[in-house]
Order: C-alpha cells, then sequence, then structure tokens
C-alpha cells in the first residue's frame, strides 16, 4: 500500500542549531506483513528518522520501531497508523523538551563525569589527566578526523619494558549516544582512582594495557553539540554528493555494504564509497591492525538497548567461538545486573537484533582479536539517545562490573 505523500518536502535552513519542537518518537509495534511495509513506504515519503532499529531495510514483523516524526507529518502519521490498525506508543512527546531537560541544571566550566561534555571539554580532560596519571598513562594520536581534529589514545598500564598484551576501547561512533563518550570518560577515572586499591584493576593495569578511545566520531560529536543534536554519522564530504558523513559502523570491511547497510549517501547507515573509506575508520583500523599482536579483546560502546552482542552481525552464521562468547557475555551481563537490577539480553547481533555489515566488531574479530563485543547501553527506548544526565553515574557504574568481568577472563586466559 502506498502512503500518499499529503505534503512536499521542506527544506528548511535553520539558523544555528537545529531545533524540534513539536516532533515526537513513536515506538510501532508491527505485527503483520502490511505493517511492515506500511513503515518502509512511509520511511520513503517523508522524512522519519529511525532511531532503532537504525533503517527502513531492517524492519520486520514483531519487532518493534522507534522513529522520529517532525511536527508537519503528526496528523498524517497518526492517521496512517489508525487506519492500518497498527498498535503504537508515543516515547517521547515534544522532542524540542526532551532535548532540553537532558542537561540538568546550568553547564559547568570544567569537566564533569557526571555531565555530558563537549569534544572541548574531553579534549582538555584528555590532557590533563594523561599528564596528572603520567605514571599509568601515555596518549598517542593515531591521526586526525575528516575535519582535522586529533584522534588520541589513551594507553592505560604500568609502565613495561615489554609490550603487554592489551584491550582496545572505543566509544562514540555515533555522533548522538552521547552515554557512550561519558562511559569511555568514566572507565579511566575509575582506572585511575582504583589502581593500588582494587585488586581486580591493579592486576589488569600491571599485567595488561587497556587503549581507550574516548570519542571515535569527533566531528560527528562536535556537531550534536554545537549543531543538530540528533546528527548520527561521520561530516565527511564527497564532489558530486549534496549528502554529508558515513556510518562509521558500516564502513569496516566486514562483509561491507552487504546487509543493513545502504549505498545512498543520504541514508543514516550509508556504507560509505569503499571499506574504510572514513579516515577515522581508516584511522582505527590501522592502529589495531599495527597492534593485532597484543590486542586480546575489542570492546565498542554504542547506546541504547541494553544488549551485549558479539560477531556476527553481518552473517546468521555463528562465530568458530560462539559457546565461549556467549558464556562470557552472559558472565558479564549478569554483572551489570547484579548492581542495580538492569537487563541486558546477550547474543551474536544478527539473530539477537538484526543483520548489519561493516561494523567494527565483527572486523576485529575476523582480523583475530577473539572476544569482540558491542555494548548497547541504557535504556530500552522510554529516553532513548536522550538518556538524562542523571543516568551517566548508574550507567556507567554497572557497565564497569560488566567490563571488569570481560577484562577478567581475557586476562585469565592469556596464555
Amino acid at each position: 500500500m502506498k502512503v500518499l505523500l499529503l505534503f512536499g518536502l521542506v527544506a528548511v535552513a535553520l539558523a544555528g542549531t537545529t531545533r524540534f519542537e513539536g516532533e515526537k518518537v513513536f515506538r510501532l509495534k508491527p505485527v503483520l506483513d502490511e505493517h511492515v511495509t506500511l513503515i518502509k513506504e512511509l520511511a520513503k515519503d517523508i522524512e522519519v528518522d529511525f532511531w532503532r532499529p537504525e533503517s527502513p531495510e531492517l524492519v520486520t514483523i514483531d519487532i518493534d520501531v522507534d522513529i522520529r516524526v517532525p511536527a508537519m507529518y503528526l496528523d498524517m502519521v497518526h492517521t496512517i497508523l489508525q487506519q492500518n490498525d497498527m498498535e503504537h506508543v508515543i516515547l517521547i512527546d515534544d522532542l524540542q523538551t526532551a532535548v532540553e531537560a537532558q542537561a540538568q541544571g546550568p553547564t559547568p566550566r570544567a569537566h564533569s563525569y557526571t555531565k555530558y561534555n563537549s569534544w572541548d571539554k574531553i579534549q582538555s580532560w584528555i590532557s590533563s589527566i594523561a599528564s596528572s596519571n603520567s605514571n599509568l598513562i601515555s596518549k598517542q594520536v593515531i591521526g586526525n578526523t575528516y575535519e582535522g581534529r586529533p584522534m588520541t589514545i589513551l594507553k592505560l598500564g604500568r609502565k613495561s619494558s615489554s609490550r603487554k598484551p592489551a584491550i582496545f576501547m572505543d566509544c562514540g561512533i555515533h555522533a548522538r549516544e552521547w552515554i557512550s563518550p561519558a562511559f569511555c570518560q568514566w572507565f579511566v577515572k575509575e582506572a585511575m582512582s582504583t589502581y593500588g586499591q582494587d585488586s581486580q584493576m591493579t592486576s589488569l593495569l600491571n599485567e595488561m594495557d587497556v587503549f581507550v578511545l574516548p570519542v571515535f566520531n569527533i566531528d560527528g560529536y562536535d556537531y550534536t553539540h554545537k549543531s543538530n543534536r540528533m546528527w548520527r554519522k561521520t561530516r565527511s564530504r564527497k564532489s558530486g554528493s549534496s549528502c554529508i558523513g558515513t556510518d562509521p559502523n558500516r564502513n569496516f570491511n566486514a562483509g561491507w555494504c552487504t546487509t543493513g547497510a545502504s549505498s545512498n549517501p543520504c541514508s543514516d547507515t550509508f556504507c560509505g564509497y569503499s571499506p574504510e573509506s572514513e579516515i577515522e575508520v581508516k584511522n582505527v583500523a590501522d592502529f589495531i591492525r599495527r597492534n593485532k599482536s597484543i590486542i586480546k579483546a575489542y570492546i565498542t560502546v554504542h547506546s541504547y538497548s541494553q544488549l551485549l552482542l558479539f560477531p556476527y552481525s553481518y552473517t546468521f552464521e555463528l562465530a568458530a567461538t560462539h559457546s565461549e562468547l556467549l558464556k562470557v557475555a552472559e558472565g558479564a551481563s549478569a554483572a551489570l545486573r547484579s548492581l542495580y537490577g538492569t537487563r541486558y539480553t546477550s547474543g551474536p547481533g544478527a539473530a539477537t537484533i538484526y543483520p548489519a555489515a561493516g561494523g567494527s566488531d565483527d572486523w576485529a574479530y575476523d582480523l583475530g582479536v577473539k572476544y569482540s563485543y558491542t555494548f548497547e547501553l541504557r535504556d530500552t527506548g522510554r529516553y532513548g539517545f536522550l538518556l538524562p544526565e542523571s543516568q551517566i553515574k548508574p550507567t556507567c557504574e554497572e557497565t564497569m562490573l560488566a567490563v571488569k568481568y570481560i577484562a577478567a577472563y581475557v586476562q585469565k586466559n592469556l596464555y
């Protein structure tokens, strides 16, 4: 059934920051093939932002679909949903109000672990925490972003004359997932403040190194703070296309652009013009390749959905070490749940949520990094990408338990 486009698409040029007055986030519950078709047709005809799953191509029966609908299309969408008996609820009634409510209280001048920090603050923090913990942290610029910002990796661990086995962790691949970089900052803080007191962290940093990339998609993250809170991709441009950016988590060379990714440069899941076409992806991939002999685990942090995923996402085939990956994920999820009762679902990406090619965890696993995991942090949709700052601390506290569980397992199984 074809959805009639009642309004022509209007390009509205807003000066400064994009605003979202009157926009709503719906959760649709498709239970019929006709519902799936309807959602896909709707996405073709009007400007709809898919929060979960990440694109209309991934919509299937019995999977909740969270979409952001511009105010100008609300009446039409309401009518279509009612006419087709599709169950739905409104998760966020006014997106602009939710955006403004995410940050509670005045913005502090200094960096804070319980605030969503701007890139400028994070960059200053990277320098200060490295210099004030020089016995345990060194930093390395692995290249610049498309817009020229330095990508700095923090190497956490006691200095050693020989190369130690390592864990690599990145945050902020998708720009609007602000809770993710908040966790990487929290992890570094906790590692520094508990070294010498917490036996597990002390042992980990004595025997291993942890490479932390606090923000992967720096250009996009900066853009979400300054211009458009809902931006997801990188900020790269290509002559001949007016569309900006690529989904960096569809740009790795792992089943590249075969499933769950788009070849349309305007799509939020655009796979790029070739594997590693994004300089940010190439910088990270090159670093991991250079250090392949020592990197034993890869952890990438996203939001939202409360999932702990592992390969594969680009195929329904099970990984060679599936049973061990599942066992570790379930143990880590149980550790996380022990603090606040937050429930995570564990499993391979394709079967647990949906197939998606070009992901960093699949790429790392195929390279030979045996323990490769993707976290989808809080929540399950009540706030989505707009998780309030009041939830940063509990989210990070519980996630620390899961990451430490994985790290301890890897450390025990090094040789």
